[in-house]
């Protein structure tokens, strides 16, 4: 697994998951003064660009095109995806494996970084928006960059936005009768907050395991995990994962959130999300070894859109970024393969 973190521009000699060594190089150098004190070098193949929202505000995007493949048997699909991240991360955390392994089976792939999060501007406010707002954000960026409906991923509260935007699928126009939520082909639930938030997984840490409930506010809300190694591996990854990859992907976390992504308390007074329509297909994907979402939360999830939830074993919260962090792609590829 390769090593991200350049500070200060300095590239890091890193190896891919087939263990081939390679110097990872910037495929993109952002047009204005960088936003984050580490920068997250490009791979090969991916660019950097900057989304104009209708407010003047510009979000981050890392975008990673399909291979292509002159026998088209070898192809696994062409629906563009675009993903979602979390609180903490921002759009490098799918950069590093997800986009290269997705545009590797010939899927256009698009990460963006929500406002006030990686090199995405902030807006005024103590708080980087809303589910509203943020969805409204992915809206503008899919019906302006995208010509075919995209699979949605989102992570954790990334997957709460992906909810709230297919809740609110061909609600509103635009001023040329585009829906204001674009069509999607499907979405990617990805160890996601439930349709109801956060607090009923707080609660049950809180009476079930308090000891647990006392680290993972220590670590979130007191945001403790941006100095303290261990506490970082256990809130986000596995066990076995090398200390000096956490150590890197603990300072783009640390540097990647410039405003909490919402009120949290406005946000569950607003919960839960209105049910999404029944003709779309979602993929409740979960982690044996979450350290944030719990089984319920990953069962209630999947009550809610009425499917199966698949729970990868082995896997820690961040899933993308994780060990292991083949296991819940492969799976995501599969569903890809029988989405159409």
């Amino acid at each position: 697994m390769s090593s991200i973190l350049s500070l200060h521009s300095t590239s890091l000699l890193s190896t891919t998951s087939y263990s081939t060594k390679l110097t990872v190089k910037s495929q993109a150098v952002l047009e204005r003064t960088p936003k984050m004190g580490a920068t997250y070098e490009l791979k090969q193949g991916q660019n950097r660009f900057f989304h104009e929202l209708p407010t003047g505000l510009k979000m981050e995007v890392i975008c990673q095109k399909g291979v292509e493949f002159k026998d088209p048997e070898r192809k696994c699909g062409n629906t563009p995806l675009v993903f979602v991240h979390g609180s903490f991360h921002a759009a490098w955390c799918w950069a590093e494996h997800w986009l290269p392994f997705f545009s590797g089976s010939g899927f256009d792939c698009y990460a963006v970084s929500l406002l006030a999060q990686g090199e995405s501007d902030a807006p005024a406010g103590s708080v980087a928006g809303s589910l509203e707002t943020h969805a409204g954000d992915i809206a503008d960026f899919i019906s302006k960059e995208i010509k075919s409906p995209p699979v949605l991923l989102g992570h954790s509260f990334g997957g709460l936005i992906v909810q709230y935007y297919l809740a609110n699928l061909g609600n509103g126009q635009l001023p040329d009768t585009q829906d204001a939520y674009p069509k999607v082909s499907g979405a990617v639930l990805v160890c996601s907050v439930p349709p109801s938030g956060n607090s009923g997984l707080v609660w049950r840490y809180l009476f079930s395991k308090p000891i647990a409930a006392f680290k993972v506010t220590r670590s979130l809300a007191a945001k403790v995990f941006q100095t303290d190694l261990p506490l970082c591996k256990e809130t986000f990854f596995s066990a076995v994962m090398d200390d000096h990859l956490v150590l890197s992907y603990q300072q783009l976390m640390k540097e990647s959130l410039r405003l909490p992504l919402f009120d949290l308390r406005k946000l569950n007074k607003s919960l839960p999300v209105p049910q999404a329509p029944r003709s779309i297909k979602i993929l409740v994907l979960g982690a044996s070894d979450d350290f944030i979402v719990d089984t319920e939360g990953l069962s209630e999830t999947g009550r809610f859109y009425a499917v199966p939830p698949v729970c990868v074993e082995g896997i820690a919260h961040d899933m993308m970024l994780d060990y292991s962090w083949e296991k819940g792609a492969k799976v995501i590829l599969s569903w890809l393969k029988n989405l159409s």
